[in-house]
């Protein structure tokens, strides 16, 4: 369990460096709120990716529960729901 929580760490860190220097060459600041406003939904992805591949069983794991976190964390899980996902519903639509 303790390297799990390093592991968790080790990811939110990466995650908050990743929107400190996008927010920053974005020009956009790094106010407290700011940073939060940006992290929170790849710190949600962080979250469902840990969850989806249960990865406190091997938190050190590349493959699959690294790659399965990187993923989620980038929000293909989001994007692909609304990027195929009216696609989908306009087939069936005009199917009909």
């Amino acid at each position: 369990m303790r390297s799990a929580r390093l592991a968790v760490l080790l990811d939110v860190g990466c995650v908050l460096v990743f929107v400190i220097i996008g927010r920053a060459s974005h020009t956009q600041g790094e106010t407290l709120g700011g940073i939060a406003s940006t992290a929170w939904p790849f710190l949600a992805g962080l979250a469902a990716g840990w969850i989806v591949s249960r990865a406190w069983r091997r938190p050190f794991a590349l493959r699959p529960p690294g790659v399965i976190v990187w993923l989620l964390t980038v929000a293909l899980a989001f994007l692909g729901l609304f990027l195929l996902g009216w696609r989908l519903l306009a087939g069936r639509l005009a199917r009909r």
